[in-house]
Order: C-alpha cells, then sequence, then structure tokens
C-alpha cells in the first residue's frame, strides 16, 4: 500500500482560477515546509513546470490518453514518493474531456481513479446562492466522486461571503478558503513564453509563485485542507518505477552513453519520467540548454529534444550557430537525435527564415492557427523510436507548418493525415510528442543505438562500418 496524502483541484470549467490556486497552494505549503509534488492532468506541461517551480521537484503530467487511466495512479505514487501531500490540478471543467471520453479522461475520471477528494474552485465574482445548487450539481452528477469541498474565488465582500458559505452550509459542503477579487493576480509570464521562465527559475516566474503562496496563505485554510488530503485511502496501485519495463540489464559502466537532454537550469523539456528511464536503461543523462550553451556535453552519443521547447524562441535558437552546428554534426555521424515538438524545427533548414541546424531539408512557418490535439499513430519507418507497424498515441500542439510534411522516410502516419516527421540515419524527428512512460522500452532502443554508433568499426560485428 502507498499512501499519498492528496487533492485534486477541479473547476466548473475553464476561466475560474484552479492554476494559480494550485500553484499558489504548493508555494504555501512550501514555505511551511511541507513536501510537495504537483501534477498536471493531461498533456500540459506549462502548468506542470510551475508546479513544479512551487514545490520544489519535477512537475508531471497525467494524460490517462497518452499513458493509460491504469498508470495514473502508478505515477502518483512514483511522483509523489517521500511527499506530504500531492496536488493534483485538473484540466477543463470537472467533467469535460477534449475528446468527448469523460469517463476515462476527465478530471473527475483521473480523481476516482486515484481515489483522491476534489476541491472545487469556484468563480463567485457573478453568483449568490445559486453557488449551492451549482456545486450540488457537480456533486450528484457522479456517484463515485468525492467531492471533498470548495475554495470561492473572486468574492465581493464580507457580505457577499457570508452569504455564499451560508448556501453551501445548507448543503453540506465545506468550504476551505475564499478569495477575493483581487488576491489572485494575473502575474505569472506570458504563456507564449512556454516553460522556459519556470524552469530557468526566472525573476519573474519565481516572484509571481512567491505572491500566489502568499496569496492562497492568507485567505486558504491549509491545515483543513491537509486534514482533508491526509483522510484520502492509499493508492489503488503500486509506484511506477522506471526500471520495471527494461528487459535487459542495459550497458556496462564503460559503454555507459551519454545522453544530452534538452532543457534549462531548472529542469527539461522532455517528461520527467523520460530521464528516469534513460538512466535505467543505463545512460548517463546531462543537460544541453538550446538557447544558451554553445557546445553539446563532453562525450554526447545522443542527443533528446523534448516537445515541451517552446515555438516562440526561434531568434534564440537560430543565433546559437554553434550549436546549432554541433547537433548537424552529431546527426551526420549517425548519433540518435531524437527531437519532438519544436524540436523538429529546431532541426530544420530554416524557422521563420531564420537558419536553424539544418539536419533537416525542410523549411518551418509559423502560422496563426493552433494545431492541437491527440493522435493514433503508426510508426512507417524503423527508427531508435520505434519499428515500422507500432502504434502509438501522441499528442500535436502547435502553430507552424513544414514543407515538406515528412521526409523520403516518413516517421508517422494517422487515419485522415498525410504522413508526418523525418527519419534520417540516427535521427527521429516529428511534431508528435510521445509520453515515455507508456512506451518504456523507448529508452532502452535509443541507449542501445547509442552504445552501437558509438562503437568503432572493428568492434561492430564483421568489423566494418554499420
Amino acid at each position: 500500500m502507498t499512501v499519498v496524502p492528496r487533492l485534486v483541484l477541479s473547476a466548473p470549467s475553464s476561466g475560474h482560477g484552479k492554476n494559480a490556486l494550485a500553484i499558489g497552494l504548493l508555494a504555501a505549503f512550501t514555505e511551511r515546509g511541507v513536501d510537495v509534488a504537483g501534477f498536471k492532468v493531461g498533456p500540459d506541461r506549462v502548468d506542470a513546470a510551475y508546479l513544479g517551480l512551487a514545490s520544489g521537484r519535477p512537475g508531471r503530467t497525467l494524460d490517462p490518453r497518452l499513458v493509460g487511466v491504469d498508470r495514473i495512479a502508478p505515477l502518483v505514487g512514483h511522483g509523489s514518493a517521500g511527499a506530504g501531500l500531492a496536488v493534483v490540478q485538473g484540466s477543463m471543467g470537472l467533467y469535460d474531456s477534449p475528446t468527448g471520453r469523460p469517463e476515462i479522461e476527465s478530471t473527475a475520471a483521473v480523481a476516482t481513479a486515484l481515489r483522491s477528494p476534489v476541491v472545487l474552485v469556484v468563480d463567485v465574482a457573478a453568483m449568490g446562492q445559486s453557488v449551492a445548487a451549482l456545486v450540488h450539481g457537480f456533486r450528484a452528477y457522479d456517484e463515485q466522486l468525492w467531492l471533498g469541498g470548495v475554495i470561492l474565488n473572486g468574492v465581493a465582500s464580507a457580505r457577499h461571503e457570508e452569504l455564499l458559505r451560508e448556501a453551501l452550509d445548507e448543503i453540506g459542503v465545506p468550504v476551505y478558503g475564499a478569495l477575493r477579487r483581487q488576491d489572485l493576480p494575473s502575474v505569472l509570464p506570458a504563456r507564449r513564453h512556454g516553460a522556459v521562465p519556470a524552469l530557468d527559475r526566472a525573476g519573474e516566474a519565481v516572484r509571481a509563485v512567491h505572491r500566489l503562496g502568499e496569496a492562497v496563505a492568507a485567505t486558504v485554510e491549509l491545515d483543513r485542507l491537509l486534514g482533508l488530503a491526509r483522510s484520502a485511502p492509499p493508492l489503488p496501485a503500486s509506484p511506477w518505477s522506471p526500471e520495471a519495463g527494461r528487459e535487459s540489464a542495459g550497458p556496462g559502466p564503460e559503454a555507459r552513453p551519454v545522453v544530452a537532454v534538452a532543457g534549462a537550469s531548472g529542469g527539461s523539456y522532455s517528461h520527467a519520467e523520460t530521464l528516469e528511464l534513460l538512466r535505467a536503461a543505463g545512460a548517463e543523462v546531462v543537460p544541453v540548454d538550446p538557447l544558451r550553451d554553445e557546445a553539446l556535453p563532453a562525450g554526447t552519443d545522443a542527443l533528446v529534444v523534448g516537445g515541451g521547447l517552446p515555438e516562440a524562441y526561434a531568434e534564440e535558437l537560430s543565433a546559437n550557430r554553434r550549436l546549432c552546428i554541433a547537433v548537424a554534426e552529431l546527426a551526420r555521424t549517425g548519433r540518435p537525435v531524437l527531437a519532438e515538438g519544436a524540436g523538429l524545427l529546431w532541426l530544420a533548414r530554416e524557422l521563420d527564415g531564420l537558419p536553424m541546424c539544418g539536419v533537416l531539408d525542410a523549411v518551418a512557418t509559423r502560422r496563426d492557427g493552433l494545431v492541437v490535439g491527440y493522435r493514433e499513430a503508426t510508426a512507417l519507418t524503423d527508427s531508435v523510436v520505434a519499428t515500422a507497424g507500432t502504434a502509438v498515441v501522441g499528442h500535436k500542439e502547435h502553430r507552424t507548418v513544414l514543407a515538406p510534411r515528412a521526409g523520403a522516410r516518413p516517421a508517422w502516419s494517422w487515419d485522415g493525415g498525410a504522413a508526418e516527421g523525418f527519419v534520417w540515419r540516427g535521427v527521429h524527428a516529428s511534431q508528435l510528442t510521445l509520453h515515455w512512460a507508456a512506451h518504456p522500452g523507448l529508452a532502452a532502443r535509443l541507449v542501445d543505438a547509442a552504445v552501437e554508433a558509438a562503437e568503432p568499426a572493428a568492434a561492430r560485428p564483421g568489423g566494418v562500418p554499420a
């Protein structure tokens, strides 16, 4: 049994303030000396990065579509090991699903899978006694859901707060806090910057998290909320382990490959589980910052650029010519280079007229429209990611179009879309992002390819170059 005090923070819909409240809660508990862990429902690694900044440990995503609902509880058990509280920030409204499958993908479904109490954040700025009808409806809609209470946001006055509390008391729903309209200011860096400010621990991001923590500490009953979290039963599954999917012992210490993972000083653009899987597969994982580092780490045998790299940093990526040249040379020698999301754009010839690494003969252009959604994809080409015919579920979120969309050896295909992505030598580049926890063999596959590519020709079977 894995005992993890936990809460799921949700709302009737987007726009009620649950993101700021989740970050503020983690910051407030951290300030009180509670070891906390933050999780985000869905694929959003920007929110996850800020949860990580507030908690001091990697923020993680919980996406039933990408990893399967059976992995949700194990991933929480793993990501909150040793923590005194896990806070799961919901996505959209409590019962909403981006693909119309709320019984599997909604925040409510995640809360049920975790056997976790839900705290509903309600913006009551234009609401009076009707708050009781709203909350009662959310509580009654699903008898399996454990609605533990509410936090009121946007309260106008002391009298307004009293009226709201009386209405909720009549239906037996606890109120854990009430924030006035000005208590949660819009202080987080602009979303177009992606996860970079949080991963960089930029002053603006750190100050914003501290400000939200102060606001929550002054308005939310933290002790009562922690008591609710501690009333959650043991998780219904054992913690996930990056070693569990390993089929072999991996390379020995003398053959341990160096895998550079793109990111910033406070974390990578990949899921936290990606780094853990690579280490479990025998790699030495080292960071590289595409925006600042002018060289790859010494002895780099492979490079991983996760889907959290924002598209908005084209000028900085292009200006870092020395690193672009180093990445191109790494790819030319056949070393594994795995790029997801905007990582593909970095490998292209140019982005919005700016020169990039030039590994791929493709030109990228940003558009106004956003492409976002899940794809059930099939691998078209053997690569460091998968063998041809392998089926996966990935996520796309980008404003950039590529010409051509795919190379001579495409990475993926899916229903209703043309072939996508590039496979060339050891390169696998695609705007489709996977969650490696759903594909634990991927890390071992990449590590094996890195070891093989680094071997002298004479060491290979037959003594000739591969």
